[in-house]
């Protein structure tokens, strides 16, 4: 028996049956790879669900990380901590925001905006508009807030009753938003580019149009970004391409490069909605995290890895298409930046594994989504090593 086998009989002892995990023990990475507790290499197309933005045990972010841990790694948030609020500096000055609620996660951040949005309306507009409405193929988080207002019936089965309040609309078509806006409605929550739900890119002008009928309604625009933002599409954020700014907009994923954490940024106005006692975290922006953070985002803006995730994003999308136009059961190829979805006429999962073999690591969301979210560093070697795998695998469907 080999480590790896050990390991995971050992995991299946212990461990909540919650993933579908696959036959892979990491115990190392660096940049876009990683190795088995076996010695064996990967190349990591996945990172983390596009997590590690800067790749695996990113120079500087190591170094934080070792000198905040000699320091102090957490305090309560009755006090004023140095790195939060230098974190939450390069937030405010690089995004519509002005003010920044730290947590541990992306759920728990849209459960921060959740809560703000719903105090707001209350505050300003009175107790009967409370609806927040969400659309269909949404992820939003395993909250029972989360599960609430996400689109997708498989999250939310076994878990009635969940928090009324939320109602779906098509994604993509304004009209039918509109037409689902009621009286009762305070918000609309959006992910600029669906995630989970298979990497769905609305047409252009829609974030705008949302914008403008928000505006129209006196309605908060929310803006889940917790996989789309930090560089994930080739700006710091997405909501940047699109012409218009949210209300609200959520952070986690590749904000701290791996270390735990999430964010809710607001305007001013709003976040004043949430006064002491109204929310709070026992570990959200503590000293570790929020100095992981800061090397993080200091990395993205000045190093040119927002140039390189558009180049590399380029780079990849082009040769998925190159080998959409060879296999015929490649539906589609959609992205933006290092976000990119490859949709299938044919179930995913056994790819998936196939390449797991060959030392690829991807995954297949909604069943036949391929996703491809690397590291923000990815190299054209690297991708052309991605792509003889795929081409291979491909190959043995035909």
């Amino acid at each position: 028996m080999n480590q790896s086998q050990a390991w995971i009989e050992r995991n299946d002892k212990v461990i909540t049956k919650t993933y579908g995990r696959y036959p892979l023990v990491p115990v190392r990475g660096q940049g876009c790879l990683v190795w088995d507790v076996d010695g064996r290499e990967y190349l990591d197309l996945l990172a983390g669900v596009a997590v590690n933005i800067l790749g695996h045990c990113a120079p500087k972010v190591v170094a934080a990380i070792k000198a905040q841990a000699e320091t102090l790694i957490h305090c309560s948030n009755y006090y004023n901590i140095p790195q939060q609020i230098r974190l939450a500096e390069l937030l405010c000055e690089n995004s519509f925001a002005e003010r920044v609620f730290f947590c541990n996660s992306g759920a728990e951040a849209n459960e921060a905006a959740l809560k703000l949005a719903r105090k707001y309306s209350r505050e300003t507009h009175g107790a009967n508009r409370a609806e927040i409405l969400t659309a269909n193929a949404s992820f939003h988080g395993r909250t029972f807030a989360g599960i609430s207002a996400t689109g997708q019936d498989k999250i939310k089965e076994g878990f009635a009753p969940l928090v009324p309040g939320f109602r779906h609309f098509p994604f993509g078509d304004i009209d039918a938003l509109r037409a689902t806006v009621g009286p009762e409605t305070c918000a609309i929550m959006l992910e600029p580019i669906q995630g989970e739900g298979g990497v769905n890119i609305p047409p252009a002008g829609y974030l705008k149009q949302v914008r403008e009928l928000c505006d129209e309604q006196h309605l908060l625009l929310i803006l889940d970004e917790v996989q789309t933002g930090c560089g994930r599409t080739g700006s710091l954020f997405a909501y940047e391409q699109e012409g218009m700014l949210p209300d609200i907009m959520t952070l986690a994923k590749g904000l701290a490069n791996g270390v735990p954490i999430g964010a809710m940024l607001a305007r001013d106005s709003l976040a004043a909605h949430l006064g002491p006692g109204s929310h709070g975290s026992t570990f959200g922006g503590n000293p570790l995290a929020t100095a992981a953070g800061v090397a993080t985002l200091e990395t993205l803006l000045h190093e040119g890895i927002l140039a390189n995730c558009r180049a590399s994003g380029a780079y990849l999308q082009a040769e998925l298409e190159r080998l959409a136009r060879k296999y015929p059961f490649i539906a589609a190829v959609r992205g933006r930046g290092l976000m990119i979805g490859v949709e299938l006429s044919i179930e995913g999962g056994e790819l998936v594994k196939a390449a797991l073999q060959r030392g690829l690591l991807i995954n297949c969301t909604v069943g036949k989504v391929l996703r491809f979210v690397p590291p923000l560093i990815i190299t054209r070697k690297e991708i052309d090593r991605a792509m003889c795998v795929l081409d291979e695998i491909f190959a043995e469907v035909v």
